[in-house]
């Protein structure tokens, strides 16, 4: 009877160790969790954290660096739209950019980098550095147009037409930019860039592959290891067709989305297209 007792001890003790209640062991395998998103942030920079032991890159005030990192941002949660209204089901983006994109077809992907850089050349009043060449290579320039001139586009033939008065208002600048993504893209920017060695990247920087169809993306941050000097980089696109502008998720790595690692590879993998590391360039 005693020996029955003890087996039944020791049987016990066998079917308790292994059950499936977790145990101390297990529990101090588990990984914490980095928070990198703020729902509350307003702006890209509020709004996402950089990684445990990185450091935001600095960026010079009133630089176009500085722009792209306070971006303001839609309300966490806000889905992309398209020109029309209609909402986009991908989901391929962490979140929105608060700018509008107007009523038609206009601004999509190159048209995105080029209304980011006229919009902050323009809050800072560098009238003169804002101009972008058509596919044709006509040079659009906005120190014309603000002087009163409009273009005029007959067959393959471009010039300017003097037909309105003097204007700085955002509206006639806004009426510019249209005429531009009309008859710009990613072939006409690309040809205006300059390549960019992967290692030398700077926000501002952008991936593109000029065609038909090409696309471009545009970095908007970066941040980097003071310990180990590696270094990370945040995406912007707009897409086809005309959309929100919206900061792209890192599908290859969700753990540290929205941001990529410089070291990727020979390969940019983005949601929605492939580019490869010599496909960096930068404005002039």
């Amino acid at each position: 009877m005693k020996r029955l007792c003890v087996l039944f001890f020791i049987l016990t003790l066998l079917l308790w160790s292994c059950s499936d209640e977790p145990n101390q062991t297990e529990e101090s395998l588990e990984k914490p969790v980095t928070i990198t998103i703020n729902p509350e942030g307003s702006t890209l920079e509020e709004r996402f954290l950089v990684p445990e032991g990185y450091e935001r890159v600095s960026a010079g005030e009133h630089s176009f660096q500085e722009y792209l990192r306070t971006l303001p941002l839609k309300p966490h949660g806000s889905k992309v739209k398209y020109y029309n209204g209609e909402t986009k089901n991908r989901d391929v983006y962490e979140a929105v950019v608060d700018i509008d994109i107007g009523s038609r077809d206009l601004q999509q992907c190159a048209d995105a980098v080029i209304r980011l850089r006229a919009e902050y050349l323009f809050k800072e009043k560098k009238y003169d550095d804002i101009h972008f060449n058509f596919t044709s290579g006509f040079n659009a320039e906005y120190s014309k147009w603000r002087d009163g001139y409009r273009v005029s586009v007959d067959g393959n033939s471009v010039s300017w037409v003097k037909s309105a008065n003097h204007s700085d208002e955002y509206l006639a600048f806004r009426k510019y930019l249209d005429i531009v993504f009309a008859y710009a893209g990613t072939l006409s920017l690309a040809n205006e860039l300059v390549p960019v060695q992967l290692e030398e990247m700077q926000i501002g920087d952008v991936f593109i592959q000029g065609g038909s169809p090409g696309h471009c993306v545009i970095v908007v941050d970066m941040a980097e290891n003071p310990e180990t000097g590696e270094k990370i980089f945040m995406l912007a696109q707009s897409y086809m067709p005309a959309q929100d502008i919206h900061i792209l998720k890192n599908k290859e790595n969700p753990a540290i989305s929205p941001w990529y690692p410089l070291n990727f590879g020979d390969i940019l993998k983005t949601p929605e297209w492939t580019f490869e590391n010599d496909d960096l360039k930068r404005f002039k």
